[in-house]
């Protein structure tokens, strides 16, 4: 081979990369419009409380790596003991002075300082908070800001890209950018509240982008960043924001009340398994299991009862449990919608009046009598439940199980000694002539849920008998 040969060879290998990385930067989207036209809008906000702030998720000079603190706003001499400096990211919903960020930014906070893009600072007035979304809404004295556009809806894709602005740790107008890697995610509060369907993200989100804003390549705000999953303290891929359908119903609610209400449906729920969901005559497991209903709340002033599996609720299918609190809450108190529940094996649409999450929640279920016993096709052995367990969990009858027989379908199934069965089929359990006239109606190799309560915690177990 010549050495011209080889020179036209390397010559056109190369002109073959070279093309082909074009075509690959062609494919990758660019982000630079869209934060040279958002960064405007975006915020910094400096809270300062008297003491820690417990969950808060901002950093504190002690947090901050030595040779980046110095980009902080920490400077010169550090703050008060009884002072807590805190930090977050925040967005302009409208140009006389609106903002969105969240409620761990500001939660606790003396005072609320806004930093805009031109170092502009203003004070911030608190229209509102809501914990259970993690959403709050400060006002500022200002006119003509620039603003960000919320997406209309929630149609946000899995694999679609998103960009994220804030300033983690401090660092202002840090961009960042990723994909969406699910929807829907289920993150409980403390109080085992879980209203908000969380997108969850591989976007880099630190201490300080909480309250940022999160956009599609259109521009739009998707969602605000809320969360992130770390052991070290910082991102590792795993971040959540809230959704736009949230955000908006949220903010418009503080805007105009300064407290957010959301539906209430008044049940405990859990998810349906393999066993309990063909007990039920369902195809697959899906849907939320009714365990308890809250006496006069509005699922129990339309007819719901212990044992039905909501599928559908105002037309939005409930794959999971955990979906059934993200639909109702987003649901406007006094609303009538229909819900699609599975019972006796049948379908059934019946309507809901949906209540204020604010009403009165407790359970209160209705009285009855007891007496010994025990029960055989199950293999359990079962006697009357002490009267003062009873009360303590609101219990109007039952069964307690003394012995699980081994190999039986209980055993199987994980039904547990002291476990109080209120529930066999659709036949309540009151008393333990009750849960043996129930046994008696089982027939072999069919699937059969059982209600009960463990620990003070309502739940079904479905169990397959034998043929």
């Amino acid at each position: 081979m010549t050495v011209l040969t080889r020179l036209t060879s390397v010559l056109v290998f190369g002109i073959t990369v070279l093309c082909a990385l074009q075509v690959r930067a062609a494919e990758l989207p660019d982000f630079r419009n869209i934060v040279k036209q958002s960064s405007p809008a975006v915020v910094k906000i400096i809270v300062e409380a008297s003491g820690p702030r417990p969950g808060s998720g901002q950093p504190g000079p002690e947090e901050i790596p030595e040779y980046l603190r110095r980009f902080f706003e920490f400077r010169g001499a550090p703050p008060a003991p009884h002072q807590r400096m805190g930090m977050g990211s925040g967005f302009v919903i409208s140009g006389d002075g609106y903002i969105v960020t969240n409620n761990h930014v500001v939660e606790g906070a003396d005072s609320v300082l806004v930093r805009l893009s031109d170092r502009r600072e203003f004070e911030a007035e608190v229209i509102g908070t809501d914990p259970r979304s993690d959403l709050a809404l400060l006002k500022i004295d200002a006119e003509d800001l620039p603003t960000l556009r919320l997406a209309k809806n929630d149609e946000l894709e899995v694999g679609e890209w998103v960009l994220a602005i804030g300033s983690p740790f401090g660092l202002d107008y840090s961009v960042t950018a990723g994909i969406v890697s699910a929807k829907g995610r289920s993150l409980p509060t403390e109080n085992n509240e879980n209203y908000v369907p969380f997108i969850q993200t591989d976007v880099a989100i630190n201490p300080g982008n909480s309250g940022g804003p999160l956009f599609n390549l259109a521009g739009e705000v998707v969602g605000v960043n809320s969360q992130i999953f770390t052991r070290s303290g910082g991102s590792i891929g795993l971040s959540f924001a809230i959704p736009v359908s949230v955000v908006r119903n949220v903010v418009d609610q503080l805007k105009a009340d300064g407290k957010v209400t959301r539906g209430w449906l008044g049940v405990t729920i859990q998810d349906v398994d393999k066993n309990l969901a063909e007990s039920f005559g369902l195809d697959r497991p899906r849907g939320a299991l009714v365990v308890q209903v809250a006496e006069d709340g509005p699922a129990d002033d339309a007819g719901l009862r212990e044992g039905d599996v909501i599928v559908r609720f105002d037309g939005k299918d409930i794959p999971t449990s955990s979906h059934l609190p993200h639909v109702v809450g987003l649901i406007a108190p006094g609303s009538r919608v229909p819900v699609e529940i599975m019972r006796d094996k049948k379908r059934k649409t019946i309507k809901v009046e949906v209540g204020g999450l604010n009403a009165d929640d407790s359970f209160s279920l209705r009285g009855g009598d007891s007496a010994e016993g025990q029960g055989g096709k199950l293999g359990v052995i079962v006697a009357e439940a002490p009267q003062e367990q009873l009360e303590r969990w609101s219990l109007s009858g039952g069964v307690q199980v003394r012995e699980v027989v081994p190999g039986s379908p209980a055993a199987e199934a994980g039904i547990r000694p002291g476990d109080i069965i209120t529930l066999v089929g659709n036949s309540p359990v009151k008393s333990v002539d009750a849960f043996e006239q129930a046994e008696e109606k089982l027939r072999g190799g069919s699937s059969v849920p059982l209600r009960l309560m463990r620990r003070g915690s309502p739940m079904f177990i479905g169990i397959k008998l034998p043929d």
